[in-house]
């Protein structure tokens, strides 16, 4: 990869939301120097949804679960359930949305709505939504970021991309697929990104139906963090999900943003 490759990428795609004077090409590629000085002699011998480092529960131990929806950004995961949505603000329940670049792009409206709603808080959910890997493992049949650089660009660029738009950087990262190795979670945590995995499968990439969605959040304890998906409005995501959280609320849980909360 040449040394500004990835500054042509991120200038090419997100021209239209960023002023020429918002992107300062010298001081990230000392920050990438630094880094891979940092991390280039440490080899990863972790990789799945739980390494050393991922939060995957709220720090409770009241009655208490936090909603993260991905939007992912995928050819075939571009939509945008908004009878899920309407769900949650009628009902006054909030989210955490972690949205990839792609998405962004594709519903930029749509974005800059959901971003202004107190109700919800924005997550980085990658630039190219690729697993988190410093030598290129892979899962899913999506090959992660290959090295250190690329990291970089899937973490920082997109979290760049959200500030310019919304004028408010994103606290928290989850990588496409939720897949990381702990040296990748390592350089998330320094690019000040706490790294989210998930203790509640919901919907399984929006592929469960209706009933297997309310039985996977009504297994929801103290603390969960729920994993769906906003972004598959034919899926059966809201009409299972609709069910179980109302069944929850009539049970005393109450849900919350992971900025409510710290994380563990």
């Amino acid at each position: 990869m040449s040394k500004f490759f990835s500054i042509f990428i991120f200038l090419f795609l997100f021209s239209s939301t960023l002023s020429s004077n918002s992107f300062d090409t010298k001081n990230y590629e000392k920050l990438k120097k630094e880094l891979n000085e940092k991390y280039k002699n440490q080899n990863p011998k972790e990789w799945g949804e739980n390494v050393t480092g991922v939060k995957s529960k709220i720090n409770t131990n009241d009655k208490l679960i936090a909603i993260t929806m991905d939007a992912c950004g995928s050819p075939h995961g571009m939509g945008f359930d908004k009878e899920l949505i309407d769900f949650l603000e009628k009902h006054n329940i909030p989210a955490t949305l972690f949205i990839n670049a792609r998405w962004i792009d594709r519903n930029l409206e749509i974005f800059k709505t959901l971003a202004k709603k107190p109700l919800f808080e924005i997550g980085n959910h990658g630039l190219l939504h690729k697993p988190a890997s410093v030598n290129g493992k892979s899962v899913y049949n999506l090959e992660g970021t290959k090295n250190i650089d690329e990291l970089i660009d899937e973490i920082e660029l997109n979290a760049k991309k959200i500030e310019s738009i919304t004028n408010k950087r994103p606290k928290y990262f989850r990588s496409g697929t939720a897949y990381y190795d702990e040296i990748a979670v390592k350089i998330a945590n320094e690019l000040n990104h706490e790294v989210i995995g998930f203790s509640i499968l919901g919907d399984a990439g929006a592929t469960f139906n209706a009933k297997k969605v309310k039985e996977a959040i009504l297994n929801s304890k103290e603390g969960d963090i729920i994993i769906v998906h906003f972004n598959h409005p034919l899926s059966q995501t809201k009409e299972g999900m609709s069910k179980a959280l109302l069944k929850l609320k009539k049970e005393g849980y109450k849900f919350v943003k992971l900025s409510d909360y710290s994380l563990k």
